[in-house]
């Protein structure tokens, strides 16, 4: 009897596999075979239909048309249950983790009945540790936990429940390069004891480096499997969206000696009263991009809330220089008047701040927008001049669309930023605050955000630039700040420095690339 775990023997087939909305073909007659112990990446545009595919596999949706194969038998998933059951599991690129509960209670969660609460769980999470070598403590809180701890309890979780053929959605987005290779370390030595991985990654030379096969998806169908030995990225990049692989990398200065943006002894504490922004000092000129460099959850986050009047800082001043050379102190003022003040902002979770999924396009247009044009004639909401401006954007930035009426939700990831993106450079900003503005994205949507951040940038507006992407920050930012603890450690040079130094200094490790800040 074939199983699963034979070697070369396929894991997973998926044929003919054709899911359909209104209005748009996600997936049509999709071929992908997954061999056993195998590392198989699966690469396309957002919205090639790489998303729905997995969700299908996973139980959380059902295809129209085509089958399904695990070991050899054909299944039909209507929950994630009976993906759990055939040995299949989900890391999302978000976590889903409880921060208020230990490794131990999240990974058990929803799953007590196979080894308790107690001892016995305890000491089968030892035992997956030990054999993967995802070692964690598991008595400590999830929210006292690095970016890269967090991706292993999760891994954890799914390996709990069975789990034998691993779905990775982006597992490097939030990781620094030491991570990366420990990341894919981890991976190599389960691949040896027959643990099957899909690797979802729009990072084309990572996908090369780690996995055995790559499927490329383009428009919801099938271009082909490659192996990553005899493909470059370039021609992958060419097999995802028809075009050459697009570098952030812009060296010409266009820096001036205005400063659009000072951010004066910054500081937030937590409801403990511990420091979470600790003396922060700032400045970004005219026709400059600064860029912030920090894992996940060092205060980059705060900082751009703080900055944004999301939060409210307990000291400390935040200046803002208008294209008419008058100085705002946007310090006490309100969310909507520091945008009004001009400031054009990207949110970090483009879901939870970014946009009203349920909405249509041009009513997200609005956002932030509610009292300037072209969200407004007078005192009355202009809602043809939304619309209008909505299908400039959608043009523009090539947002990929039914049409405007469409709720932002029916839109891929990537297109949901291009549509984010057009929207806070509308309206003449003098800064532009962009967390983490390609997250996610496809190569396709990558080059254009960069080229729209470029060419604003050539024009004089001031760019915070805050990414978990060291080579979007070496390529984009004329200077680099590293956030280690809420602290600014240091600066480095994006004309000098690597991605490994720039790794070390936000991990506290000491290296030559950097200067102290």
């Amino acid at each position: 009897m074939t199983t699963a775990t034979d070697s070369g023997a396929p894991a997973v087939v998926l044929t003919g596999i054709t899911k359909r909305f209104p209005g748009v073909v996600a997936n049509d007659d999709i071929r992908l075979t997954v061999r056993a112990g195998e590392v198989h990446a699966l690469c396309g545009e957002n919205g090639a239909g790489k998303s729905t595919l997995m969700k299908i596999l996973y139980g959380m949706q059902q295809p129209d048309e085509g089958t399904i194969e695990v070991a050899g038998t054909e299944i039909r998933f209507r929950t994630p249950a009976d993906a759990i059951k055939a040995g299949i599991g989900m890391v999302h690129q978000h976590f889903m983790l409880a921060d208020n509960l230990t490794v131990l209670e999240n990974v058990v969660l929803g799953a007590e009945s196979l080894h308790g609460i107690g001892a016995r769980a305890k000491a089968r999470i030892a035992e997956l540790a030990g054999q993967t070598g995802l070692r964690v403590d598991s008595g400590v809180l999830v929210e006292q936990l690095g970016v890269a701890d967090r991706q292993r309890v999760e891994i954890l979780k799914v390996l709990y429940r069975g789990a034998r053929i691993i779905i990775l959605d982006e597992p490097t987005a939030v990781l620094v390069p030491q991570e990366v290779d420990e990341l894919f370390d981890t991976l190599r030595g389960m691949r040896e004891q027959g643990f099957t991985f899909l690797f979802i990654s729009h990072k084309l030379d990572e996908v090369r480096a780690i996995a055995d096969s790559i499927t490329v998806i383009r428009r919801g169908t099938t271009v082909g499997t490659v192996d990553p030995k005899t493909v470059t990225s370039r021609q992958l990049a060419e097999m995802m969206v028809g075009s050459e692989l697009p570098s952030p990398e812009t060296r010409e200065s266009t820096v001036t000696d205005r400063a659009v943006l000072t951010v004066s002894g910054l500081r937030l504490n937590d409801t403990g009263g511990r420091a979470v922004l600790a003396e922060i000092d700032l400045a970004v000129h005219a026709g400059e991009i600064v860029g912030i460099a920090g894992v996940e959850g060092n205060g980059q986050t705060e900082l751009v809330e703080a900055i944004m009047g999301m939060r409210k800082a307990d000291a400390g001043s935040v200046l803002l220089v208008g294209s008419d050379s008058a100085i705002t102190d946007l310090t006490k003022l309100s969310t909507l008047h520091r945008r009004e003040a001009g400031i054009g902002y990207i949110a970090e979770d483009r879901h939870r701040h970014g946009l009203l999924l349920t909405q249509s396009l041009w009513f997200n247009r609005i956002l932030g927008f509610q009292t300037r044009k072209p969200a407004v004639n007078g005192r009355w909401l202009d809602v043809e001049g939304a619309r209008a401006d909505t299908r400039r954007i959608v043009e523009q930035f090539d947002v990929r669309t039914p049409g405007i009426e469409v709720p932002a939700a029916a839109l891929s990831g990537g297109n949901q930023q291009k549509l984010i993106v057009g929207r806070e450079l509308s309206g003449d900003p003098v800064l532009l605050i962009a967390s983490h503005p390609t997250r996610g994205v496809d190569v396709g949507a990558q080059a254009l955000i960069w080229e729209q951040i470029k060419q604003a940038r050539a024009a004089g507006l001031a760019v915070l630039l805050v990414s978990a992407d060291l080579d979007e920050l070496i390529g984009l930012s004329d200077t680099i700040k590293v956030m280690l603890r809420g602290r600014l450690v240091a600066d480095a040079d994006p004309a000098t420095v690597t991605p490994e130094e720039l790794g070390s200094a936000m991990t506290g490790a000491t290296t030559g690339g950097e200067e102290e800040a």
